[in-house]
C-alpha cells in the first residue's frame, strides 16, 4: 500500500493555479466558474491528504456562501474522511468532490488535467 503525504513539487503549480482562479472568480462573483476551479483543484489534489482536505474545506465554505444545504451537508463527511482516504491511496480517481457526485464514484479525468499529471511525471 502506498501512503501519500505531500503533493509532488511538479504538480503544485497546477493545483495552486486552480485555487488562484477560484479566488479570482469568487471575488468577481462568477460562482459557476469558481466552482469549476474547485472541482479541478480537487481532481489534481485528491491523492494528497492536505490538498484534498483543503479543497473540501473550500467547497464547504462555498456551500455556505451560496446557502446550499445539500453542498454543506455533503462536504462535512468528505472533509472528515477525504484526507484519510488520500493518505492510504484509496481515492475514486477523477471524482470532482462536490455533493452532486457520489463520493466513491470514479470519473473520467479531463484531458488537460491528464496532461498536467503527465508533465508532472505521474
Amino acid at each position: 500500500m502506498k501512503l501519500n503525504t505531500i503533493m509532488p513539487k511538479a504538480l503544485k503549480p497546477y493545483y495552486r493555479s486552480e485555487l488562484r482562479a477560484y479566488r479570482k472568480d469568487i471575488e468577481n462573483g462568477n460562482l459557476h466558474a469558481a466552482w469549476k476551479h474547485l472541482e479541478r483543484a480537487h481532481v489534481i489534489g485528491q491523492a494528497y491528504p492536505f490538498a484534498h482536505s483543503y479543497v473540501h474545506w473550500k467547497m464547504l465554505q462555498f456551500g455556505f456562501k451560496i446557502k446550499n444545504n445539500r453542498e454543506i451537508m455533503g462536504q462535512i463527511p468528505r472533509l472528515l474522511v477525504g484526507g484519510v482516504k488520500s493518505f492510504v491511496g484509496k481515492i475514486p480517481v477523477g471524482n470532482t468532490g462536490g455533493a452532486n457526485v457520489p463520493p466513491l464514484r470514479s470519473l473520467p479525468i479531463e484531458k488537460d488535467i491528464q496532461a498536467m499529471f503527465k508533465r508532472a511525471g505521474l
